[in-house]
C-alpha cells in the first residue's frame, strides 16, 4: 500500500495539467531553504509580519479579551522567528499561557524548542510534530481558551474553496470565543510582489526543485534537476502568484516505487504553488464565509501585510 505522499505525487504528475502540492515542499531540507527565502531582502513578508508582532503585541493580547490562562497553538510554527516577539511580550508581562507549536518537520520543532528554552526558560512549551487536526482535537478538550496562529500568509496557498474548507475545519476544532490570528499578504505594487517570488538569488528555484529531489529520495525516482527550471507569474487583478517547474526537454522520469514512468514534453509545466494576495474587504468576506467574525486587522506601517484576528462564532 502506497502512502499519501506517493498517491498525491502520482495523481498530480498523471494529470493532463501536471501539478504537485506545495504542502510537500517542507521536508527538512525544504524547511531550511524556506528560511533562506525569508531572509532575502526582497521577501518583504517576513519583515512586515515581524513588525506587526513586535510593535503591536500589546494590542493583540488586549483584543483577545481572555480573562484566564490560555493556549497559543501555532499551526506550521517553522523556526518561530516572528512569533518570538509575541511570546516574549507575554512572558515579560507575566501573562499565564502555554505555547503549543505544531509543525510537520521534527527538525524545525526541535530547533525551535531549544531556542525558546534558551531565551525564554520560564515559558511553558508543549511542542507537537504531526497533523494539525489530530492535535487540535486534543486541544479542544483543554479547559483553557485558545488563540490559534496561522501566520506567514500560509492561507494564500489555498484556492478560495479550499481556504474556506480549511478555515472551517479550524473553526470546528475551536471552542466558542476562541480566536484565530491569520496572516494575509495584501495586494500592492505588482513589481514588489514579483521581486519577492521571482528572486534573482535563485533560492525560490531551489525551493521548488527540492520537491523533485524529495520525490527522487522517497519514491526512488530519477528526476534530473538540471533538466528542469522555475517560473512564476503574478496577476494583480486576481491577486494570484502561480509558481511552476518547467521541463526543459522531452524526457521520461521513472518512479520505481510506484512502478510508473511519467513523460514530459518540451516546456511542459508542473504547477507547484499558489500565493494569493488579498485586500481587506476580501479578508472580511473570507472570515464570514468560514464562520468567524473579524475582531481587528493589525497592519504593518507600509500596509503590505495584515495579521487578522478572528473570533469563532
Amino acid at each position: 500500500m502506497i502512502d499519501i505522499f506517493a498517491q498525491d505525487v502520482l495523481k498530480g504528475l498523471s494529470a493532463k495539467n501536471k501539478y504537485l502540492s506545495s504542502k510537500y515542499f517542507y521536508d527538512d531540507n525544504g524547511s531550511r531553504i524556506f528560511q533562506e527565502i525569508m531572509n532575502m531582502p526582497e521577501y518583504y513578508l517576513t519583515d512586515a509580519e515581524f513588525e506587526i508582532l513586535s510593535m503591536q503585541s500589546k494590542q493583540i493580547v488586549e483584543a483577545l479579551q481572555f480573562s484566564q490562562p490560555f493556549n497559543i497553538v501555532e499551526l506550521g510554527a517553522g523556526d518561530g522567528f516572528k512569533t518570538f516577539k509575541l511570546l516574549e511580550y507575554l512572558s515579560n508581562n507575566k501573562i499565564d499561557f502555554n505555547y503549543v507549536p505544531i509543525d510537520i518537520s521534527r527538525e524545525a520543532i526541535d530547533a525551535l524548542t531549544q531556542r525558546l528554552k534558551a531565551r525564554l526558560p520560564n515559558m511553558s512549551v508543549k511542542p507537537q510534530v504531526g497533523d494539525y487536526f489530530e492535535i487540535l482535537k486534543q486541544n479542544k478538550k483543554s479547559d483553557f481558551p485558545s488563540l490559534l496562529l496561522f501566520l506567514g500568509s500560509n492561507i494564500g496557498n489555498y484556492q478560495e474553496d479550499k481556504a474556506i474548507e480549511l478555515l472551517r475545519l479550524f473553526n470546528e476544532n475551536m471552542k466558542v470565543n476562541d480566536k484565530l490570528l491569520v496572516g494575509f499578504d495584501l495586494k500592492k505594487n505588482p513589481i514588489t510582489i514579483h521581486n519577492a517570488y521571482y528572486d534573482k538569488h535563485g533560492i525560490t528555484k531551489r525551493f521548488n526543485l527540492n520537491l523533485l529531489l524529495r520525490i527522487n529520495r522517497e519514491l526512488d525516482a530519477d528526476f534530473k534537476i538540471d533538466d528542469f527550471d522555475f517560473y512564476c507569474h503574478y496577476n494583480p487583478l486576481s491577486g494570484e502568484v502561480r509558481s511552476y517547474i518547467v521541463s526543459l526537454r522531452q524526457q521520461d522520469v521513472v518512479l520505481k516505487t510506484l512502478n510508473t514512468t511519467i513523460s514530459f514534453d518540451y516546456n511542459e509545466l508542473i504547477w507547484t504553488e499558489l500565493s494569493k494576495k488579498y485586500n481587506l474587504e476580501e479578508i472580511g468576506e473570507l472570515a464570514l464565509a468560514s464562520n468567524y467574525k473579524t475582531v481587528n486587522n493589525f497592519l504593518d506601517c507600509k500596509h503590505y501585510f495584515t495579521d487578522s484576528l478572528w473570533e469563532k462564532v
